[in-house]
């Protein structure tokens, strides 16, 4: 095959990718091939594309270099309609199942592996559930937006987080609307923030905590993508928003159900401000080859 084309399929409770080893950043693709690779129907089909570059091959990735030289993979992550994305926290969990499971970089349990993203550089660790991200430090946006999808009767208040890429969260009333909810079309943002959102649809549980861990359910709709089965970095968003409007008292970590599973969210203090983690399963689900040109 002269244009052979070698990728890897995985997913983190469903949220799938394409991942493809280009370490030395020879074979960049366009944002057209990204999005025929991750078309459902005529291509592989995905939510995103990783790519696995060596950091110091990738003018974001010198940077990272910089200020965590242990970072030596980069994480170049781009959504299915080929446009870039700051991070993707099922993603870091599927990139150090790709390292790992590809002879890349070895990681024994309790030893961390750093590596580079467009949000900074995540530390990951083997768990029970597969891996957990340090997702960092976050930040609650202060602007009111209100939020419209296509079959609810009003639009909603929705709270803005940024975890390294922007989020609006929407709390509905109970899990009837959650599932009657239509996100076949991107949800309106009122006023839309300057690189869009994707927007997260939450209901806690009743009762909402339970030994001391906090349940909500969620659905996503992630701009570039469209809804997705899960997004960490969404249910990270979830997980603040829903503690923030639980006030004095409520739980640092959270078990938020999506359609593709259950993961866990922790809040901890660190010497920079308080950092969020995300845990849950990483999987690898079959190798192949194609012809670019054939797309």
């Amino acid at each position: 095959m002269q244009n052979a084309f070698a990728f890897t399929k995985g997913h983190g409770t469903g949220n799938d990718f394409v991942l493809y080893l280009d370490p030395n950043g020879e074979r960049p693709l366009t944002a057209a091939q990204i999005a025929k690779l991750c078309d459902r129907h005529f291509g592989v089909g995905a939510d995103g594309v990783i790519r696995v570059i060596k950091s110091q091959n990738l003018p974001e990735g010198s940077a990272i270099l910089e200020e965590e030289p242990s970072a030596v993979w980069f994480m170049d992550y781009y959504n299915a309609d080929g446009s870039i994305a700051e991070m993707c926290g099922n993603g870091t969990r599927v990139f150090a199942r790709y390292l790992t499971e590809k002879g890349l970089v070895s990681l024994t349990e309790g030893e961390t592996l750093s590596i580079g993203t467009r949000a900074g550089v995540k530390d990951l660790q083997r768990n029970l559930a597969g891996f957990a991200v340090d997702m960092g430090r976050w930040k609650l946006e202060p602007d009111e937006v209100l939020v419209k999808a296509a079959n609810l009767d009003v639009a909603r208040p929705g709270q803005g987080i940024n975890v390294g890429n922007p989020h609006v969260v929407v709390a509905l009333a109970h899990l009837q609307e959650l599932a009657e909810l239509n996100l076949t079309s991107m949800p309106e943002i009122q006023p839309l923030p300057a690189n869009g959102a994707n927007v997260e649809f939450v209901v806690p549980a009743d009762p909402m905590v339970k030994d001391g861990i906090g349940f909500i359910s969620m659905r996503v709709f992630e701009r570039g993508s469209g809804e997705t089965l899960s997004c960490g970095t969404g249910i990270v968003a979830a997980a603040l928003a829903t503690r923030h409007w639980a006030g004095a008292g409520a739980p640092s970590q959270w078990s938020v159900k999506v359609p593709g599973g259950t993961l866990g969210v922790r809040m901890f203090a660190t010497e920079d401000g308080e950092h969020v983690g995300l845990s849950g399963a990483a999987e690898l689900v079959y190798d192949g080859s194609l012809d670019l040109a054939a797309l």
